[in-house]
């Protein structure tokens, strides 16, 4: 009997897979001492980012479940 592969499941918190394949992320920089950075830098950090064409083929294996 074959193994089923497993996601690891750090990866599917933190990151979603989008329609076209691109993986999507949160910015950090909210959590800690956000009162330092102005109120447009906390704003535009809300928004959600993307994870670089590079990085996708390393990270696609963590999600090969």
């Amino acid at each position: 009997m074959k193994n089923k592969m497993k996601s690891k499941k750090a990866a599917t918190k933190r990151f979603k897979m989008t329609a076209s394949g691109s993986l999507k992320r949160k910015q950090c920089g909210r959590n800690h001492q956000a009162w330092a950075r102005s109120k447009k830098q906390r704003r535009q950090l809300s928004k959600p980012a993307y994870v670089s064409k590079s990085d996708q083929a390393r990270m696609a294996q963590l999600f090969q479940g």
